[in-house]
């Protein structure tokens, strides 16, 4: 599909780094930026000390309210300035409802940004990544300091395991796909299995793609003891790729958190553009 509608989620606080990004990059693919400004309030005070501390909450809470809209205000007068096609919503929200927030306003988007400000958050872009990828089920591209991106690569690795979330980021990435000059289906540790890869891994996602014109080849390559998604990244970078994609949270949430994985992996550290979906 056609990216028009591109999503860019900050936080109240946030530079205008990742907004200047998102507006590059509506301007090289012709597409409408959509902006939410979020503001995240701590929750009521609760138990014996409530009624000492609730005024304090409510002057926080107040203060937090009339800087998000001067930052609204602010970034507005930024957008109007580029002259971008664009919108622009702010909410302040508890940390609960953050998840479901996003959601509901990632739902009218064709992708969901996510710039160097908001990936150096330690709270707020796992927030972000829940509400496009579980409450929207839209696709996500993390964009890190320092390196060009763009929905029109020339070379993408794809990260292929045969999962539901893989094939669903192949396809929500087709355009992208058909359109690059170099493609490679990467597969670490593949098994044969007719449930799965088939008896020859790689094959049949290779074959599809071939059928809409993509210049795809297949790699297999052996983890060697590190992470799937360690090596992934290392081999996008030897083969100088412009986007990597993957699927999303494989595993669920809680083993995430609990143990790491590789969408865990690339919100904390991704190298290059890195697409992802589920």
């Amino acid at each position: 599909m056609t990216f028009k509608t591109v999503l860019n989620i900050v936080g109240h606080e946030q530079g205008d780094g990742d907004i200047k990004l998102a507006m590059d990059l509506c301007e090289s693919a012709d597409a409408h930026l959509s902006l939410l400004v979020m503001g995240i309030g701590a929750p009521p005070p609760i138990g014996d000390y409530a009624s000492v501390i609730s005024d304090a909450w409510l002057e926080e809470r107040q203060a937090d309210m009339e800087r998000l809209g001067e930052r609204a205000e602010e970034i507005e007068a930024l957008v109007a300035v580029r002259g971008v096609s664009a919108d622009l919503s702010s909410e302040y929200v508890e940390t609960a409802a953050a998840d479901d927030v996003v959601g509901l306003r990632a739902r009218y988007c064709d992708v969901a940004v996510m710039g160097p400000d908001l990936l150096a958050t330690h709270h707020l872009k796992y927030r972000v990544a829940n509400g496009v990828l579980f409450h929207a089920q839209r696709p996500l591209l993390l964009m890190p300091a320092g390196v060009p991106v763009t929905l029109s690569p020339k070379r993408i690795v794809i990260g292929w395991n045969s999962t539901l979330e893989s094939a669903r980021a192949v396809r929500e990435a087709l355009d992208m796909i058909d359109g690059a000059d170099d493609v490679r289906v990467v597969l670490v540790d593949p098994k044969t299995s007719d449930r799965a890869n088939g008896p020859e891994p790689g094959a049949d996602i290779a074959a599809y793609l071939a059928r809409h014109g993509a210049k795809v080849t297949v790699e297999r390559l052996p983890s060697g003891g590190e992470m799937a998604g360690a090596i992934l990244m290392q081999h996008a970078r030897d083969v100088s790729a412009d986007m990597l994609v993957l699927g999303a949270y494989g595993h669920s949430r809680l083993r995430q958190r609990m143990f790491g994985g590789v969408t865990s992996m690339m919100l904390d550290a991704p190298e290059l553009p890195t697409f992802l979906a589920r």
